[in-house]
């Protein structure tokens, strides 16, 4: 196997293997769990060699050792989609955050808008051909190995190989460093009464034989655990977590009603628990696709009756969705939202959906608001809003005007703010 000689041949510790990051470049490396944790770590040891290097990537969960406070200097997140782990610097003027349909990231690298000069992945062990998976995160990773004038993959034991659209061979990398590691965990957290309130009204949205697209969390999973019965759904949808997993397994995902890869799960991404990774691994219904077509929201269309369940942080009574942020303070991203809420806007039968609680502060703020807050971004446009989901009802706003958005989005607000809302919309004009 001449692969395996040229595998041999790149074998370097991580601290070797980032010594060819220089200051000034600008580096792409996999973000949620598919992190490349030990070369993350050997970079930021040469805080003190380098400057100016800037880092692209998407969510960052746990620790990140490159955004701390002292390693301004040295590097600078340019942020895709802002997390746990680099939140603080982006808000704090440290990093940078840049708004982007999670589809068009590729194309920053492709038409090198965003000129990369290394790429650094993590990857399984290569099969017997001398290819490894870009495994629980294909995303953006093969166009940023691809473009990169250099490629790092830290080979990882525990990294599920996952099939699909989500291999490099050997030859196309230029170091290997071997280091097994757990990947990030997200354990989920027990559901609310509202968050199983939000299900119920989701959950005859889905109609059998849908193919479905979901997020993480609370209402998600809730959304998956009231779906009963020979449903035949499908699953074509940005990321996978322990829910959507759960479902597949108690036999409610069939994929058989799927226009596009009928049979399969399709995805872009994983991040869930190690009983996740694990399902993932080697299974032939999982397929693994680069993020420019798995969000592309013409190829979200191409399934019939689909479904998007996305999340908001507040929406005003004219139907703009703020998710990104806290009016001024990113949070977050723009994500596959409008990817997959344009996909299933234009689906024959397609029900894209924004489900929220209707309160936040522990039910001393609303989150239906008559204006958005000052510095809030909108994310998804009213023109493109459907349905709106919380747990006092559903709110259909397409083809509504003004008055008829704010008269039912009040519907569907919390009782106790509903009063205020009619009158702040009597004084925008909305209402008489």
């Amino acid at each position: 196997m001449k692969w395996l000689d040229d595998y041999r041949s790149k074998l370097q510790s991580p601290e070797e293997a980032v010594q060819h990051i220089e200051s000034g470049d600008c580096v792409y490396y996999a973000g949620n769990a598919a992190i490349p944790q030990a070369l993350v770590r050997a970079l930021a040891g040469r805080a003190d060699d380098l400057q100016d290097v800037q880092l692209n990537h998407v969510l960052l969960v746990g620790q990140d050792p490159l955004s701390q406070p002292g390693t301004e200097g040295s590097f600078r997140h340019n942020s895709l989609f802002v997390g746990p782990a680099d939140r603080k610097a982006v808000n704090e003027g440290r990093g940078d955050y840049v708004p982007i349909f999670l589809h068009q990231i590729p194309r920053l690298f492709r038409q090198r808008i965003v000129e990369l000069d290394v790429a650094m992945v993590q990857c399984s062990p290569p099969d017997e051909h001398g290819f490894m998976s870009y495994g629980v995160e294909t995303l953006a990773s093969i166009a940023a190995c691809q473009m990169a004038k250099y490629v790092i993959a830290q080979v990882n034991d525990r990294m599920p190989r996952v099939l699909g659209d989500s291999f490099i061979h050997v030859n196309r990398v230029n170091a290997i460093a071997e280091y097994t590691e757990p990947l990030p965990e997200l354990e989920p957290k027990p559901a609310t009464d509202v968050e199983k309130a939000i299900a119920a009204n989701v959950a005859p949205l889905i109609r059998p034989g849908s193919t479905v697209q979901m997020g993480i969390g609370g209402i998600p999973d809730s959304v998956w655990e009231s779906l009963e019965g020979n449903l035949e759904l499908g699953i074509h949808t940005e990321m996978i977590s322990d829910g959507g997993m759960r479902a597949i397994q108690r036999g409610i995902v069939s994929g058989t009603q799927k226009n596009l890869h009928p049979g399969k799960v399709v995805l872009t991404f994983a991040l869930g628990s190690d009983e996740l990774y694990d399902f993932l691994d080697n299974n032939p219904l999982i397929e693994a696709h680069p993020v420019d077509y798995v969000n592309d929201p013409f190829i979200v269309s191409q399934n019939d009756n689909m479904v998007a369940v996305n999340s908001a942080i507040e929406i005003d009574l004219t139907g703009q969705v703020c998710s990104d942020s806290i009016g001024p303070y990113i949070y977050s991203g723009f994500g596959g939202q409008v990817d997959f809420i344009r996909g299933a806007a234009k689906s024959k039968g397609g029900r894209p959906i924004i489900a929220l609680p209707s309160t936040a502060k522990a039910g001393d703020v609303s989150r239906i608001v008559p204006f958005l807050k000052q510095g809030a971004g909108v994310v998804t446009s009213r023109a493109d809003v459907h349905y709106v989901v919380t747990e006092h009802g559903v709110a259909n706003l397409f083809g509504l005007n003004l008055r008829e958005r704010a008269e039912t989005l009040i519907e569907i607000a919390d009782p106790r703010f509903r009063d205020e809302l009619i009158q702040a919309a009597k004084e925008r004009k909305l209402l008489t």
